[in-house]
C-alpha cells in the first residue's frame, strides 16, 4: 500500500491507508490503546481496539519508535470533534501496526519544559520536541523567504568560501587551520571581501554562509559558529540604499513566517512581529543616544557603539512611538567600523553604517564601502596593515568596482528574535560556543565571561 501523510488523511474519510511516522503519545487504557502520530507533515490521533494481536504490540511500543501504521480513517462523531487540535474531526483506526525502530526508554518527559543544557545535551532526543521543531521550521522559513526576496530583485546568489587566506575583519579573533604547503589559513569571519569582489562582477549578489568567530565569550547573544544572510549591491548613492532594500527583504520574512507558522506563533504565546505601514524609524547613533538620554535616564552620548541595554531601550521606543518592532541606527564612528566602511563625505569622523535592530537585538549590521582603489588601500594603511595583503580583494577596486554597499543579517539571532527565544544557542540546532561542540567543553576558562 501506497504511504499517506498524516496532513492528507483528512480527505481520506472512510479509507484503509498506511502512514509512517513516530509516536508522540502512548496511553493505555484497559484493552484499548490510544496514540498520537506524528510525521512530517502533522499530527493524528490513533486509536486501537478489537484486535488482540494488535494491543499486544501497541502496549509495548515506546514513545518516540518509529512505526508503519494501517488503519481506517474514522470521522469522529460530533460531540467529539475537538477543533482546537490537529486532525480533531478524524481518528484513525488502527489495524496493524509495525514496529520499524523500537525507541529506548526516555531519559526524561520530552512534553515538560527543561533547561538550555539539557536540551544541548540531548539535542539528539531533545530536537524531536514540538518546541525545537517549531524553532527549526521558523529558521528555515527565514532563510526560504531571505533566499526568495532577494531573487526576486535580481540578485544573484553565490558560495563563499569558509577557508580564506586572512581576516576579513582586520582583526576579529579567528580560528587558525593547517593549510598545504606549510600555510596557516583561517575559518572565515565574514564573507565581506568575496561579495564585494562578486558585486564588480554580477552587479547585485548575496551569499547564505557559515562564519567562526574566536571570541572567547559565553553569552546569551554570541555563537562561535554563525549563519549569516549577506547581501552586496552596486551603483548605490549611499547607505540609504542598502537600509531600503533590507527593509524590504525583512518585511517579506516576517510576512512569510505569520503567513505560514500562525500555529506555531499561537504556540509560542507571542505577537506577530510588528511591522509599520511607514518606513522603518532611522536615527543616528548621536539620535539614538539623545532619545536614550531624555527618554530613559541612559547617559550614553558621545559612546562610540550601542550597549545591549541601550538596544532593547530603542526597541522599545520604536514599538510605542512607531509601531514598529525594527529601527535603524546609523553613522557609527568611522574608526570603529571595518577598514572597508565608508566615512560621511560631510563628516569623516562618522561613516555610511547602519544597525538594525529587531526586538531588542542587533540583528544586522551594514554599510556603503570603499570603490576607489586609492582610498581603500590608504585605510587599511592607516589601520596598520599591509595593502599589498588584500592586493587580491582589491584588484576589484582597480578594474571598476561601482559604488556599492550591503549588510549581513545572523540567521540565529533573526530567528531567536523572531520568536522571543532568552538565547540565541537555542535557535541553533547545534551551537557551538567557548563551552561546547556538541558536548560540553571544560568552563573552567578564564578568558570567557557571561553577559
Amino acid at each position: 500500500m501506497e504511504r499517506t501523510l498524516i496532513k492528507e488523511l483528512g480527505s481520506k474519510k472512510g479509507e484503509t491507508v498506511l502512514i509512517n511516522g513516530w509516536v508522540s503519545v502512548r496511553r493505555d487504557q484497559g484493552k484499548m490503546a490510544f496514540f498520537d502520530f506524528r510525521d512530517r507533515s502533522g499530527m493524528v490521533q490513533g486509536v486501537v481496539f478489537g484486535k488482540d494481536e494488535v494491543l499486544e504490540v501497541a502496549k509495548t511500543t515506546r514513545e518516540e519508535s518509529s512505526v508503519a501504521i494501517t488503519g481506517v480513517v474514522n470521522e469522529r462523531p460530533e460531540k467529539m470533534i475537538n477543533n482546537k487540535v490537529e486532525n480533531g474531526d478524524i481518528e484513525l483506526e488502527v489495524t496493524e501496526i509495525k514496529v520499524l525502530n523500537q525507541s529506548a526508554e526516555l531519559p526524561f518527559d520530552l512534553t515538560a519544559e527543561m533547561k538550555l543544557e539539557t536540551t544541548l545535551d540531548n539535542r539528539p532526543l531533545t530536537a524531536k520536541t514540538q518546541r525545537a521543531r517549531d524553532i527549526f521550521q521558523i529558521s528555515a522559513t527565514i532563510v526560504q523567504a531571505y533566499r526568495w526576496a532577494l531573487i526576486s530583485r535580481d540578485f544573484t546568489e553565490f558560495q563563499a568560501p569558509a577557508l580564506v587566506g586572512s581576516d576579513a575583519e582586520g582583526g576579529a579573533e579567528v580560528f587558525k587551520v593547517e593549510y598545504f604547503k606549510d600555510r596557516t589559513a583561517n575559518l572565515a569571519t565574514s564573507p565581506q571581501l568575496y561579495k564585494e569582489i562578486m558585486t564588480g562582477a554580477l552587479e547585485r549578489v548575496f551569499t547564505i554562509a557559515k562564519i567562526f568567530r574566536a571570541e572567547k565569550s559565553a553569552t546569551t547573544r554570541h555563537l562561535s559558529e554563525i549563519t549569516q544572510m549577506d547581501f552586496e549591491l552596486g551603483f548605490i548613492e549611499d547607505h540609504n540604499d542598502v537600509m531600503d532594500v533590507l527593509e524590504a527583504v525583512t518585511r517579506e520574512v516576517c510576512t512569510a513566517v505569520v503567513d505560514q507558522h500562525a500555529d506555531i506563533i499561537a504556540r509560542f504565546e507571542i505577537d506577530a512581529p510588528a511591522v509599520p505601514t511607514e518606513a522603518y524609524p532611522r536615527l543616528t547613533l548621536l539620535e539614538a543616544q539623545e532619545l536614550l538620554k531624555e527618554k530613559y535616564e541612559i547617559d550614553a552620548v558621545g559612546e562610540t557603539d550601542l550597549e545591549p541595554e541601550h538596544e532593547r531601550k530603542l526597541c522599545e521606543w520604536a514599538k510605542e512611538e512607531k509601531g514598529s518592532d525594527f529601527v535603524f541606527v546609523t553613522e557609527f564612528p568611522t574608526d570603529k567600523r571595518a577598514f572597508y566602511t565608508h566615512p560621511l563625505p560631510e563628516n569623516p569622523e562618522r561613516s555610511r553604517s547602519f544597525d538594525l535592530l529587531f526586538r531588542g537585538l542587533e540583528i544586522n549590521s551594514g554599510a556603503q564601502r570603499y570603490h576607489d582603489l586609492d582610498e581603500v588601500n590608504a585605510k587599511i594603511a592607516s589601520r596598520g596593515m599591509d595593502p599589498e595583503d588584500f592586493s587580491f580583494y582589491t584588484m576589484s577596486h582597480k578594474y571598476g568596482t561601482p559604488p556599492h554597499g550591503g549588510s549581513s543579517t545572523g540567521l540565529e539571532r533573526f530567528t531567536a528574535r523572531m520568536l522571543e527565544l532568552p538565547n540565541v544557542k537555542e535557535a541553533v540546532p547545534f551551537p557551538r560556543d567557548i563551552n561546547r561542540i556538541d558536548v560540553l567543553l571544560s568552563t573552567t576558562d578564564e578568558g570567557s565571561k557571561e553577559k
